[in-house]
């Protein structure tokens, strides 16, 4: 698991573990990883051209210690001097180890013909859009065909909400120092980081529970639920779903296959009769009953709930929903439900949680914000929304976020771009509602959910197209995977095909 945090908490707890070394120590050490992770990058730094972007911060004095230790291996190192002052140790080891200083007029020749460029220019503390000469700088330091290194956190990205605003460096690589900062997990920062490399410079004592943490694939096993011997189809957990409609079929087809894919032990479907139809050619194995009237008296008994997906958003779907919100178990909202709950919120007035699952545009109408500020500050509306209506809230996008008010907020960094596909999301909200079912509270079964389904995507892309019947029939892969075990050796059955 990694554990991140924002900049006041990366900043009390380098005071802490400095108020116990000797003065210079931790930019020491910190110069020490930086000029590593450059070397690394590089691959021969003998004869290497790198240019430092240097701001009058510490970030600058790191940079420029580095940039010693580089041009002590051979490397032709320039820094380019962009504040009124100056790091005045770093600069005199930079420059006693061979550096030169370059002025800014000449920044896009020196960019040009550098390997590596280094953006050493704001720090952690730093919000808001840069100041001249910072954003041009910024702006400059993709320009050319080196590599892009940088320090801490790429300058315009604030560290602790991945806001950008205005001109910001987009890295290949960051190098962060101590502890991850949330806005390199967070887009739009995220985007910005590159891969991002940790160095260890002895915060790990000093830092406080994390503003946020990205789970990895054995986290995620540990909470999943695994069948025992005494296991039947009731025990392993029973999951309602309300979905699909004459015109969204495949809604609940592709939702009622997550489930499935995702170990609940039995799905009771209802609809009406186009979907139901659709379900049951696709799903022998699911319970279906149609659905005359809105109501689920006859459903049957079930540990959770899915509600939403292509269910229509008239009086007949707000009435279905209302009677599965009057339950008594756990209910996830998604799609024409989050429609239904942002007109009525009175619906979300109930004793069980709720797990809400918008998107930035289904947030928006939900919360009545906008949906680019939802977009430049993704983790932040997901706790506000979680806060002020009492639930958890797995907001999906670029960066799936999953925020229940409470502690710290969790980050999903699998996926891939090729899950911007029509349905996949109602895949997400029935493995979601598969783990609701068999146990898990809504904030683990939201991000254990939002893992695998990243995770089956990938597999299921391998860099092409797919569909969302791909990311369904690729869950139990994803399962098998962050356990550790590899793929059985045997034929594959046919691929089934999903209605749209």
């Amino acid at each position: 698991m990694r554990t991140a945090y924002t900049a006041d908490q990366i900043r009390a707890a380098e005071r802490a573990l400095m108020a116990e070394l000797p003065h210079g120590t931790l930019m020491q050490r910190a110069a020490a990883g930086l000029a590593a992770a450059c070397a690394d990058l590089l691959g021969r730094v003998y004869a290497a051209r790198v240019v430092l972007l240097v701001g009058g911060g510490d970030n600058g004095g790191d940079a420029l210690y580095a940039g010693a230790l580089l041009a002590r291996r051979g490397a032709r190192v320039g820094a380019v001097l962009a504040g009124t002052r100056t790091h005045e140790a770093g600069l005199a080891a930079f420059l006693g180890a061979g550096g030169r200083v370059t002025g800014t007029e000449a920044i896009k020749e020196a960019i040009e013909e550098a390997d590596l460029v280094v953006d050493g220019l704001v720090g952690i503390g730093a919000t808001g859009a840069l100041r001249e000469p910072y954003g041009a700088l910024a702006a400059a330091a993709g320009s050319g065909p080196g590599l892009v290194v940088a320090v801490d956190v790429p300058s315009g990205v604030d560290a602790g909400t991945g806001r950008v605003e205005g001109q910001a460096v987009r890295a290949t690589l960051t190098v962060t120092m101590g502890a991850y900062k949330t806005g390199l997990l967070v887009d739009p920062g995220a985007a910005y980081a590159g891969a991002v490399e940790l160095v260890d410079i002895g915060l790990g004592p000093y830092l406080p529970e994390p503003d946020a943490v990205a789970q990895e694939g054995a986290d995620v096993h540990a909470l999943l639920p695994r069948p025992v011997a005494e296991s039947d189809k009731y025990r392993r957990g029973v999951l309602g779903v309300a979905a699909g409609s004459d015109l969204f079929t495949g809604a609940a087809v592709l939702a009622v296959g997550g489930a499935l894919r995702a170990g609940a032990g039995m799905v009771r479907y209802a609809g009406a009769s186009a979907p139901v139809t659709q379900v049951r050619a696709h799903w022998p194995e699911a319970v279906v009953t149609p659905l005359d009237a809105p109501s689920i008296e006859h459903v049957g008994r079930v540990q959770a709930w899915v509600l939403g997906p292509g269910l229509g958003t008239g009086d007949w779907a707000h009435e279905l929903a209302a009677a599965v919100l009057a339950s008594d178990v756990p209910v996830l909202v998604d799609a024409d439900g989050l429609t239904l709950v942002a007109r009525d919120r009175d619906l979300l007035r109930r004793d069980a949680p709720v797990l809400l699952t918008p998107h930035a545009g289904e947030l928006s109408r939900l919360m009545g914000v906008g949906r680019d500020a939802i977009e430049a500050a993704r983790l932040e509306h997901a706790r506000d929304a979680a806060g002020e209506l009492g639930v958890t809230v797995l907001l999906k996008g670029s960066t799936t976020v999953v925020a229940d008010g409470a502690g710290p907020a969790r980050v999903n960094t699998t996926g891939t771009s090729w899950l911007a596909a029509g349905g996949t999301g109602d895949v997400l909200s029935g493995v979601a509602g598969a783990l609701l079912a068999q146990g898990l509270g809504c904030f683990d079964a939201a991000s254990c959910a939002a893992y695998l389904h990243g995770l089956a995507g990938r597999l299921a892309a391998a860099g092409a197209p797919l569909a969302a019947a791909d990311v369904a029939e690729a869950v139990p892969a994803a399962i098998r995977a962050v356990a550790g075990r590899p793929e059985p050796e045997r034929t594959p059955p046919g691929r089934r095909s999903f209605a749209r």
